[in-house]
């Protein structure tokens, strides 16, 4: 990408980035900007807008535009069970060490898409008979994405990683798609939230926010691990993406305890 195509030398994408921000909240400079850039770029053109500015200007009135951008932003593409040794991790190991002198645990999964991890630890917490037991909130910043993760009905290739008795036990087909057991529908309460923007809950047992980290910059990523360390309770255990290792987990307070889990130490 050229010097021409970043935002520090584009004032036309520059003032699209502040304009998002005063409207919205979305700080598009806490993300990778050429990434950043390269995917709203060819929305924009898709859509066919010569400039950022007049973009945004047809964005404020068309909310259908506005949705698109906020798919585009938050690249909402997630599954059940992702990295399936990670939950038996959490089921086998994490869950257990959370429980112990507990009975009920207060868990987030934080930048939740359109639901598909948080209805994921639901399914894990009711093999292990604790699901009546949970608090599990999760968050996301896409309205879009939110309505889908209520609705609870997904393609089939979102299910490929579920384990085939959970799945029987979970999912009914409906036309061409799988709804999800109301049950678990019950379980979680989704509500929209800016990650950069807003405060946090504290005394979480559990924090979930898996595959989002690696669109932001790093000094994001700084604030973010210092703001899910300091939400956890003593003990409490952060769960990461397969591509998000923490290499000094130490200056948040966290110690690695499994592959992808950092706790929380006392």
């Amino acid at each position: 990408m050229t010097d021409m195509e970043l935002g520090q030398t584009d004032p036309d994408y520059t003032a699209f980035i502040r304009k998002i921000k005063d409207s919205t909240g979305i700080d598009l400079a806490q993300y990778k900007e050429a990434q950043m850039k390269r995917r709203l770029t060819t929305l924009r053109n898709k859509n066919g807008f010569p400039s950022f500015v007049s973009f945004y200007d047809a964005m404020m009135k068309e909310k259908p535009l506005f949705y698109e951008f906020l798919d585009r932003m938050t690249i909402n593409v997630s599954e059940f069970w992702r990295n399936p040794n990670r939950w038996e991790v959490l089921r086998d190991t994490i869950l257990p060490q959370l429980l112990v002198g507990k009975q009920k645990l207060k868990l987030w999964s934080a930048a939740c898409s359109t639901g598909e991890e948080p209805y994921s630890l639901a399914m894990v917490l009711d093999g292990k008979g604790i699901l009546g037991n949970c608090s599990i909130t999760a968050s996301d910043i896409d309205d879009g994405a939110l309505a889908k993760a209520k609705e609870g009905k997904y393609l089939e290739r979102s299910l490929k990683d579920v384990p085939e008795q959970v799945a029987s036990k979970y999912f009914k087909p409906d036309g061409a798609m799988y709804r999800i057991d109301d049950r678990l529908k019950q379980a979680v309460k989704f509500q929209k939230q800016n990650l950069l923007l807003d405060r946090f809950e504290d005394g979480y047992d559990l924090i979930i926010c898996r595959n989002v980290m690696i669109y932001f910059t790093e000094e994001a990523k700084h604030t973010l691990y210092q703001k899910f360390a300091a939400s956890l309770r003593p003990g409490g255990v952060l769960f990461v993406g397969s591509t998000e290792q923490i290499f000094s987990p130490n200056q948040y307070g966290l110690e690695s305890t499994e592959t992808f889990f950092y706790r929380k130490k006392a």
